[in-house]
Formats: structure tokens, C-alpha cells, sequence
């Protein structure tokens, strides 16, 4: 008798310990990434040209007219880059869309987005790149006369398109706000 109670136990243990569920690897989460609201602000510097930007954004190493917006919270930089145009619009937009096109090697895909402001005399094109490239956004603005200004868009992390989908779109939002609003300077 002392044995089938044994037994009645053991089957009862065995019962409830058999009856858990398998245990399943949870699946990879996402990281969400929530960036602010873009308030803009009027570029003030002393150039042919001005803007407006998102106020988050640092005006960093300006000379002659070039510098860098440095956006700290998403670890990236907006490189803008001003030349005058003396007999050389050919070469200067061949530059520009070279060095857009250096990154198809590790891009998926570049989209161009051709911009035209004839009232105020900005014409350009804008560069999505997509893919593991080492710039996700590109740009040009010309009068098609006097000046021209590109803008490049880097981060300070290992091109992971995946990671910095995010960051890349909140600031190819900015870029396309910078294009939009560029007017040129009578001087």
C-alpha cells in the first residue's frame, strides 16, 4: 500500500510538471526611436545664400561659406559645401552627382529628386541612398549662374541602413526643409 501512494505521487508530480507549456525564444524587438518635433530657425551667416533649419542643429567650422550642422542627438553632420560658379556649372554638377553615385557599390538603391524653385532662382537635386552607404542623403542647389551649394549627409556610426533608418529619415525631412527654403542673397 505504501508503494501505490508512492506511485500515485510520482504520477502526480510527473502529471504537473508535465503539463508546462514549451518555452519559446521571445522574437527580436525593435528599437523605437522618437525624435523631436523640427522648430526651424533662419541660417545667420554672412553668405550668398540662406536657409531655414532645424534648431537642434549646431553651426559648426564655417569658412567661406561652407560648414557643417551637426546634429548631436542623432550623431550626424550635414556637411554644406559652397562654390562659386566661374565657366565651370558643368564640372561642379559632375562633381555632384559623382560623388552621389560613389555609393551605389554599397547602396541598394539612390532615388534623385530633381528641385525646381524658379521664382526664386534655386534649382538642384536631392539623393535618397539606400542601403549600407556611408552618406544617406545628398544634395545640390544652383542659381545656374553665380553660385552652388551641396550637402551631404553623414553619421558617426558603421553604415547599418536597418539602424539608421530613423535617424536618416527625421533628417532627410530637415534636408528637403533646407532645400525648400534656400533662397539666394542680392548682393
Amino acid at each position: 500500500m505504501e508503494l501505490n501512494k508512492c506511485n500515485i505521487l510520482l504520477l502526480c508530480c510527473l502529471f504537473v510538471l508535465g503539463c508546462k507549456e514549451d518555452v519559446l525564444p521571445k522574437p527580436n524587438a525593435a528599437l523605437r526611436l522618437e525624435y523631436p518635433a523640427t522648430a526651424s530657425k533662419q541660417l545667420e551667416l554672412d553668405c550668398m545664400y540662406t536657409f531655414r533649419y532645424n534648431q537642434l542643429a549646431r553651426i559648426e567650422n564655417v569658412k567661406e561659406c561652407s560648414f557643417e550642422l551637426n546634429y548631436p542627438g542623432v550623431k550626424g553632420t550635414l556637411f554644406i559645401t559652397y562654390k562659386a560658379i566661374n565657366n565651370n556649372l558643368n564640372k561642379l554638377l559632375s562633381d555632384a552627382q559623382k560623388l552621389s553615385f560613389e555609393h551605389a557599390i554599397k547602396a541598394d538603391d539612390i532615388l534623385e529628386q530633381p528641385f525646381v524653385n524658379s521664382e526664386d532662382k534655386v534649382y538642384g537635386m536631392y539623393y535618397e541612398v539606400i542601403g549600407d552607404a556611408a552618406s544617406q542623403s545628398q544634395f545640390y542647389v544652383t542659381d545656374s549662374i553665380h553660385h552652388f551649394v551641396t550637402g551631404s549627409l553623414y553619421f558617426y556610426a558603421k553604415p547599418n541602413y536597418d539602424s539608421i533608418l530613423p535617424a536618416a529619415a527625421y533628417l532627410q525631412e530637415d534636408i528637403r526643409k533646407i532645400m525648400e527654403t534656400f533662397r539666394w542673397k542680392n548682393k
